[in-house]
């Protein structure tokens, strides 16, 4: 997104500069990967709750959190509240790319035995066997 464009806003929020969700679906697969980038906090979740929203139905959203620089109770909160509202709708949602500070902090409050965690998006994709190029961004 260019500086002359005007950022997309949530829910009539206005644009928040610490965190962004890129949703990309993958050519050929029933899934999509949602890209996190910044800190995701009680003031930031708003994105990453919509662009779930979005999102359900799809049989597998995979959060790419390697962009996530920090996470809160609250963006913890919301993403395994995402994790049970994509399997209500029969699908699932799985995470890559978990990296330090945010990584220990779903091994201590054990996140990370609820969640499957790959190393990467590619890992995640390959186990698959879907390949990620050419997919479409769109930013919320």
């Amino acid at each position: 997104m260019s500086d002359e464009e005007p950022a997309p806003t949530v829910d009539g929020e206005p644009p928040c500069d610490r965190f962004t969700v890129v949703i990309r679906p993958v050519p050929g697969a029933d899934t999509d990967v949602l890209v996190l980038a910044g800190e995701l906090d009680r003031d930031t979740v708003a994105p990453l709750r919509r662009a779930v929203e979005e999102r359900l139905g799809v049989a597998r959203i995979v959060v790419d959190c390697s962009g996530l620089e920090f996470c809160d109770s609250s963006g913890l909160n919301a993403l395994l509240r995402a994790r049970l509202r994509a399997r209500e709708t029969g699908g699932r949602l799985e995470l890559a790319g978990l990296r330090r500070p945010v990584d220990r902090m779903f091994e201590i409050t054990g996140a990370t035995s609820v969640f499957r965690v790959y190393g990467s998006v590619g890992e995640a994709l390959a186990e698959s066997g879907v390949e990620g190029g050419g997919a479409h961004d769109r930013q919320r």
